[in-house]
């Protein structure tokens, strides 16, 4: 018996799977946000963090960046942050990202995925990384500003729980036993 050889070490079924985790603990994160008063978005609880708006701006512009170098557009700069204020402003922004994410990963088959991008970082740098790697790395840097911005909550008084993948399995999609 022979094995099927995938020309990426991760499968279209994980990445539409962790995408699905990480729009479900994002939006943990963000609806727990919405209980804070609005100056709150701005304090600086936890020495080194920043504030929680600063944390969420980041981890959505990332995601902008790397869902548009997915989408062959070379992005010069990380969104303005004068653009997004609001908690309401932030989170439109984040849902609208995640829409075009989940439209690159349906338009990616599994040799595109094993298939390098070539793109420019905002400083100018010229890199080719395969897709899956870049779709590794942007759901694995959303887990760490996630956690930074849960931290930030949890010191505001206002945790969102537990934010698991195990938790969401057990929530969201059905086991069979």
């Amino acid at each position: 018996m022979s094995q099927v050889e995938h020309p990426a070490p991760v499968r279209l079924v994980y990445l539409h799977t962790l995408f699905a985790y990480d729009a479900w603990a994002s939006g943990r994160v963000f609806a727990t946000a919405a209980h804070l008063a609005p100056a709150a978005l701005d304090a600086t609880p936890l020495q080194g963090l920043g504030s929680l708006r600063q944390v969420l701006v980041h981890m959505v512009s990332a995601t902008w960046v790397w869902r548009s170098r997915l989408s062959e557009a070379t992005p010069t700069a990380l969104l303005d942050p004068s653009n997004l204020v609001n908690l309401a402003a932030i989170q439109a922004r984040w849902a609208a990202e995640d829409v075009a994410l989940r439209e690159v990963l349906a338009n990616l088959d599994e040799h595109t995925l094993a298939a390098p991008l070539h793109y420019q970082t905002t400083s100018g740098t010229t890199f080719a990384t395969p897709r899956w790697q870049i779709l590794v790395h942007l759901a694995n840097h959303s887990t760490q500003h996630r956690s930074e911005a849960a931290a930030l909550l949890t010191a505001l008084g206002h945790s969102p729980g537990d934010l698991d993948m195990i938790v969401y399995f057990r929530a969201i999609v059905p086991t069979e036993v």
